[in-house]
């Protein structure tokens, strides 16, 4: 076991390699440049659990001191380049105040996501009170820093394949090799693309999947993780430990992570088949749908994260914007009526358009391409182009009979990432899994962080380590160059505190179920979220009490 069925390798498969020799320590040594050594404060002047940037060599450091210890780090998120010295310090870690990214204060190692790489360390020492950092030129010049990796072993022919490649996926294969495994990391998605960043999708239509990539193609050959590409799985037999693809190849493993993440709910109505009736799931449909609806007449279905975002892109671009949606508001499921009316409103300043509580009864068209939306309401919209974003379901049909336990299309995993079946495991938006700040109640939640600490748990188990999965969920959107962060879930809220003012889009919502806060969202006041995000993962729950007092009370908590 632990060998291809098959031997042919799939012809998108670019490794280049049968099993690489290469090993991470035959690379050539870094050129380090030129040691630098600054004098960055007296240690007396700062407090203990303070963060401060300090200015090194030319450029800068964050400089932390926690338990009465100093050390230095780079100073900007490895995400999107965030100022972390605006972040939150908490429990022995530094948390992004933009989308909740969490490294190690005393390593800079990544410790939650959405980013993959780690924060640059700097050596730090105290003399006569002076806080010195040391580093060199070329250290301080890359905002980024990889984790060692291993390599495949040439006489370790242990098999962990890794079907799908999305944020779980591509953070399960390199916490592997961080990990020391060198059996081979086998990565097979139906996908054209390597790993890219899929919440850009929406917000950057005309984006390429190699602009979006995650991480090039040298990188996946240098530390040799297969990617197969174009490679679809049809079943996965568990008892036998292998996996068929529509192609009639087969793989055998030894362990197996199921990542293949949602896929677009279409519209049933009649003549959703026609031309410019769209789903957003690639860079080419996001790329398709760009060309189409430059200056003309664009409906949105759906009022999720994804057709907003759509219709964000599309206010200026397009002759006219409509929004189609179920509900009375934007996201009132997810952020209730009064944030929702803030946004909706936001939306109408640029010209968009809604037709709430409606839905679609029929796409009419010319020719076979897409005229008009008529809506239950009697309406009807001209449409060149329609996006739809009614919501996503679990891609797990050819689970049907692998005997993998499920919950509504998700896969029922536990607190490890193990679905029901030995050897195999879990992540992503495919999951049923048991979330820790709500009791360990089970759920499935579609959130690009998620999926990224789902998948590095699911690799810490994968090589027995006994990881108990603990994250806090956070996610975030960006409209019209305003960002709304939000952690926690808060499903089932029975009401909504505001603190600040929602005209002013300068505000903290809290979203309660009794007494308890169950998710904390915000615009213009960082980092509120991250600090409420830091609060939830130890475990400590925010009451109403400190909702109605306001942030400047119960930060003080941390």
């Amino acid at each position: 076991m632990g060998s291809l069925v098959s031997k042919k390798r799939g012809s998108a498969d670019i490794s280049g390699k049968q099993g690489g020799t290469t090993s991470a320590k035959s690379l050539p040594p870094p050129d380090v440049g030129k040691p630098i050594e600054v004098k960055v404060c007296k240690a007396s002047d700062m407090q203990d659990g303070e963060m401060r940037e300090v200015e090194v060599g030319g450029g800068k450091a964050l400089l932390i001191k926690e338990d009465g210890e100093f050390s230095a780090l780079g100073h900007k998120c490895t995400h999107y380049g965030a100022p972390l010295v605006k972040g939150v310090l908490c429990n022995g870690r530094v948390r992004c105040p933009w989308h909740g990214a969490c490294f190690n204060a005393k390593t800079g190692d990544i410790e939650d996501f959405p980013g993959l790489d780690s924060l640059p360390k700097f050596e730090v020492t105290v003399e006569n009170d002076n806080v010195v950092v040391k580093t060199n030129k070329k250290v301080l010049e890359k905002p980024k820093r990889m984790k060692e990796m291993s390599c495949h072993s040439p006489d370790n022919d242990t098999v962990y394949l890794i079907v799908g490649g999305g944020g779980a996926a591509i953070t399960c294969a390199e916490t592997l090799r961080q990990e020391g495994f060198k059996g081979r990391v086998v990565m097979a998605t139906k996908e054209p693309h390597l790993p890219y960043d899929r919440p850009k999708l929406s917000k950057a239509l005309d984006s390429t999947g190699e602009a979006l990539a995650l991480r090039d193609k040298n990188f996946f050959s240098v530390y040799d993780i297969e990617v197969l590409t174009e490679k679809e799985a049809t079943s996965v037999d568990c008892p036998s430990k292998v996996v068929t693809f529509a192609d009639g190849q087969t793989i055998a493993y030894d362990k197996l992570l199921i990542a293949t993440g949602g896929k677009p709910r279409p519209c049933t109505s009649p003549g959703s088949d026609l031309q410019n009736v769209c789903l957003l799931r690639s860079p080419a449909d996001g790329n398709y749908i760009s060309q189409q609806g430059r200056g003309k007449k664009v409906v949105i279905v759906g009022t999720s994260f994804i057709g907003m975002e759509v219709a964000a892109y599309f206010a200026e671009k397009a002759s006219s914007v409509s929004v189609v949606g179920v509900s009375s508001t934007p996201f009132g499921r997810v952020l209730g009526e009064q944030v929702g009316s803030m946004l909706r409103k936001m939306h109408e300043d640029k010209g968009v358009k809604f037709y709430m509580n409606n839905g679609v009864v029929e796409f009419k068209g010319e020719n076979g391409k897409l005229k008009e939306v008529v809506l239950q309401s009697g309406e009807t919209l001209p449409a060149d182009l329609c996006i739809v974003g009614i919501g996503v379901t679990p891609n797990t049909e050819f689970l049907s009979d692998s005997g993998i336990e499920m919950t509504k299309g998700a896969l029922d995993v536990d607190k490890t990432m193990q679905t029901s079946q030995e050897h195999v495991f879990a992540a992503g938006d495919i999951v049923h899994f048991p979330l820790p700040m709500a009791d360990g109640e089970k759920v499935t939640i579609g959130h690009w962080q998620l999926a990224k600490a789902h998948g590095r748990c699911a690799a810490l188990n994968m090589l027995g380590q006994g990881v108990e999965f603990n994250s806090v969920p956070f996610f975030w959107t960006m409209q019209y160059g305003k960002s709304l962060r939000y952690a926690g879930h808060g499903a089932g809220f029975e009401d909504v505190v505001i603190e600040g003012s929602l005209d002013d889009m300068q505000f903290v919502a809290y979203y309660l179920k009794g007494d308890n806060v169950l998710a904390v969202a915000s615009m213009n006041r960082d980092p509120v979220v991250a600090q409420a995000a830091e609060i939830m993962h130890s475990g400590r729950t925010l009451s109403r009490a400190d909702a109605e007092a306001g942030s400047d009370s119960w930060k003080s908590q941390l």
